[in-house]
């Protein structure tokens, strides 16, 4: 396994921040922008059309850019340099994780240090997102959680054998897979790295997981009980059986929290 940090360049940068300013997207997804970019009128933004909207914050941040170029150019050092550092403990503590050798995979993955304090991944890509403004800890911690991502659904799509397509938001799949990053994590080896990882620090996941219910039971206490007590392709398995379950349950709590 071998990461390489990048600045992507503003045009990437913007085009991915877009992805997530669109019309019928909700301000869980959209706000942040607002709230790390003070030179963005929020108030204004929203008076404007939609075409007009996006031309003013990409107007905007291009010029955030500008005086930030030189800062995230040191980040990609820098993260790259505790990466190399971690490199070993995150491979050994997946490979026994998932019970394949993580050494020989995703030897070509990239992590893009972004403006975007959303930070997507690319499954077939091989690539993922990190906020610059991250330090070299919180970005690993971050670049730990995509790397979870990228071994489940590859060991997820052997024993499945279905499509990639469906590994994304806002599938039950790609519902599950941020679930379970949790339990992951929860190897010392994994969350001792991660700054990130206690609740009280913001979790290592979406933080509308962490009240969920089904059936009276916290859903998180339940799928990590599954994942100590079963082997992963047992526990892919009757995790998402147990998701199917309460897909409608799962759905409305997600949507309550993002409607707020």
């Amino acid at each position: 396994m071998e990461l390489t940090f990048v600045n992507p360049g503003v045009d990437y940068m913007l085009e991915q921040i877009m992805e997530f300013q669109a019309e019928d997207e909700t301000g869980f997804w959209a706000e942040p922008l607002y709230h790390f970019y003070p030179q963005l009128d929020k108030t204004f933004a929203m008076s404007l059309t939609f075409p007009e909207r996006k031309a003013y914050i990409e107007m905007t941040l291009r010029s955030v850019y500008a005086d930030l170029s030189d800062t995230i150019n040191q980040k990609v050092i820098l993260y790259a340099n505790h990466w190399a550092v971690c490199k070993k403990q995150i491979i050994d503590a997946l490979s026994d994780a998932f019970d394949v050798d993580c050494s020989v995979l995703f030897n070509d993955l990239r992590c893009n240090v972004s403006m975007n304090p959303i930070m997507p991944r690319f499954l077939k890509e091989h690539c993922f997102d990190v906020f610059y403004l991250n330090g070299e800890k919180g970005a690993i911690g971050n670049a730990i959680h995509e790397i979870i991502h990228f071994v489940w659904f590859y060991v997820w799509n052997r024993l499945f054998k279905d499509r990639y397509e469906e590994y994304e938001r806002p599938t039950l799949k790609w519902i599950l897979s941020e679930m379970v990053v949790e339990s992951v994590m929860k190897d010392d080896r994994l969350s001792s790295i991660n700054p990130y990882f206690n609740r009280e620090q913001g979790g290592c996941i979406y933080p509308y997981f962490f009240d969920m219910t089904a059936d009276g039971s916290l859903i998180l206490d339940k799928l990590d009980e599954m994942y100590k007590s079963q082997h992963i392709h047992d526990f892919m398995r009757n995790s998402y059986s147990y998701c199917q379950k309460h897909e409608e349950e799962i759905r409305a709590h997600i949507q309550s929290y993002e409607d707020r």
